[in-house]
């Protein structure tokens, strides 16, 4: 009698072998058959190791700079208070939309040493 696979919510079937492999292994361990990646599934970086993620931060900034917005959420009250008293010049609008940016571009790594704490 054939034996019904099942797999669990982090797993997925191997698309050359059928054998059940965590959703993120690239290769199947049973066949070594190379992985498509899983339709429509976007890619939203890492979470640095106190679990805030680079996106996130670079939406605050883009969205909620001009009040602090990414400051707070990276755990930098003294900033995001200062961000907050001087919204009313622009001048932390602009500095919040450069740092969406460098947020942007910045590599996973840098942002866990420098926001990963």
């Amino acid at each position: 009698m054939d034996e019904v696979m099942t797999k669990g919510i982090d797993e997925k079937f191997c698309s050359e072998c059928g054998s059940v492999i965590k959703v993120k292994a690239e290769i199947c361990p049973k066949c070594g058959v190379r992985q498509l990646p899983v339709p429509n599934s976007i890619n939203l970086g890492t979470l640095a190791p106190n679990g805030k993620s680079k996106i996130a931060a670079a939406l605050f900034a883009f969205f909620l700079g001009w009040l602090g917005g990414h400051k707070f959420y990276l755990g930098q009250i003294g900033l995001g208070i200062l961000y907050l008293l001087f919204f009313w010049t622009g001048i932390p609008a602009i500095v919040g939309f450069i740092e969406a940016i460098l947020f942007l571009v910045m590599q996973d790594e840098e942002f866990n040493r420098k926001y990963g704490q």
